[in-house]
């Protein structure tokens, strides 16, 4: 049986590993394409093709009768929080380099670690506590809130959009912990990938002309609000790898959290920083400011103290299961 586990953990580890990177693709793909193609035509390209990829893997995982659910609001209440994540990350992620972006986001597991507080009623110790202040020392870092409007590169309001990102991330993942999910990895890929249809589709619908972009040099509301292009022959093929590349998403983050604990994979997810690192350093010739490093190091340690004293907490209640108290 503890053979079963390690092989199970092993596996959902390595289903991270490969989601993480195709994430980091993903952002680097949608930071290219920012500049000539609206969010919600991105958003919905993405995902029309995405789904057709998840529907295939639907099929070997049991066929469309796997997408019957007896929690259908649960399921589009999440797909609501991860298109909100989505959207204000990519919008962030259009102006400002990509590691601040990704660095930012990466407060969702002390977002996860607080609200786990008043919406599960888990306590949280003093230790956890301090690394989640720490953590949040770093994001106030990277805002760098002694410097004038003048000198930041972009508005204010910009630099929260990750933060935000990952507060409804965060609710998002607690909500799935609290009522718990039991659909097929492909199927949980599927359901949100028709809910970033529905909604990107609502935008063209409303805005798809264009028409609330006109006059105004704001660049996240360019990038939101543009009229919808037909794309080049070169970025069709963009277009189609970043569908592909949703649905191995999808399908990899669902599958790594099925098959081991959280506290098994979720570190792994931190393989995500460097990435980006690299990427914005490889593509677009950005490296972090002196601020965001000091942001990403103090962000990244207490993510990782705060997953790594979960799990030895879990331990200590397994080995003595009426112990109390947290730390």
């Amino acid at each position: 049986m503890e053979s079963i586990r390690q092989n199970f953990a092993g596996l959902g580890i390595l289903f991270v590993l490969i989601g993480v990177f195709c994430i980091s693709i993903n952002d680097m793909l949608i930071k290219q394409l920012s500049g000539a193609y609206p969010l919600h035509q991105i958003v919905f390209a993405r995902s029309a093709i995405g789904i057709l990829f998840s529907l295939i893997i639907v099929q070997y995982e049991g066929g469309f009768g796997i997408l019957r659910t007896n929690t259908p609001w649960q399921h589009a209440l999440r797909g609501v929080l991860i298109v909100i994540a989505n959207m204000t990350f990519f919008v962030g992620l259009a102006v400002l380099p990509l590691a601040d972006v990704t660095a930012l986001f990466f407060v969702a597991p002390l977002f996860i670690t607080l609200l786990s507080v008043p919406m599960l009623g888990e306590r949280v110790g003093p230790l956890r506590l301090s690394a989640v202040a720490i953590g949040f020392a770093g994001v106030v870092i990277m805002q760098r809130p002694w410097a004038d409007a003048g000198s930041l590169d972009v508005n204010r309001i910009v630099l929260v959009l990750p933060v935000l990102a990952a507060l409804t991330y965060a609710l998002n993942q607690v909500l799935t912990r609290k009522l718990g999910v039991a659909s097929k990895a492909s199927a949980m890929a599927v359901y949100i990938q028709a809910t970033f249809i529905i909604v990107s589709a609502g935008f063209y619908i409303v805005a798809g002309d264009g028409r609330f972009a006109e006059g105004t040099t704001n660049e996240p509301l360019i990038f939101l609000l543009r009229a919808w292009v037909w794309p080049s022959g070169a970025d069709m093929w963009v277009f189609a790898g970043l569908g592909l590349n949703a649905a191995i998403i999808g399908y990899c983050l669902s599958q790594a959290y099925r098959l081991a604990d959280a506290a098994t994979v979720a570190p792994f997810e931190y393989i995500g920083l460097p990435l980006a690192v690299f990427w914005g350093w490889a593509v677009f010739g950005d490296l972090p400011v002196l601020e965001v490093w000091i942001g990403i190091l103090l962000i990244l340690g207490a993510g990782l103290f705060v997953y790594v004293r979960e799990r030895q907490k879990a331990r200590m209640l397994a080995r003595r299961p009426f112990a109390g108290g947290a730390r």
